[in-house]
């Protein structure tokens, strides 16, 4: 079953959702704000993904926002705390088949991956 973690209210997440029933892909979401993921799954997606800069959205409001003191986590427990403490931190969608952990949204990203081009 491939696994959809994201916001519902995220609109890259409402646009792949909409790719994936568009190409009648089936899936399951989880709002990871709603139900959590444990922190062993956080760390093999972060190995997975080459690492916690890669798996969390430095970019974004929610990054921005912290205080500079929060933004410079050392270690995976303290990754794993600001995770826990702002969930919107991790890149959306979160996109897992199997052991294969995709990031983000683009038309051409999913075709790929699901093999639709």
């Amino acid at each position: 079953m491939i696994m959809v973690y994201g916001l519902d209210k995220c609109s890259t997440c409402l646009k792949a959702r909409k790719w994936l029933g568009k190409n009648k892909i089936e899936y399951r979401f989880v709002d990871y704000r709603e139900h959590r993921v444990d922190a062993p799954t956080l760390k093999q997606w972060a190995k997975t993904v080459g690492g916690w800069e890669n798996l969390v959205n430095r970019s974004g409001m929610t990054w921005r926002n912290l205080p500079t003191t929060r933004k410079a986590p050392a270690s995976d427990p303290e990754w794993l705390l600001l995770i826990k403490e702002y969930p919107a931190l991790v890149r959306r969608p979160v996109v897992v088949r199997g052991d294969e952990v995709s990031l983000g949204f683009t038309d051409k990203l999913f075709a790929t991956l699901f093999g639709t081009q």
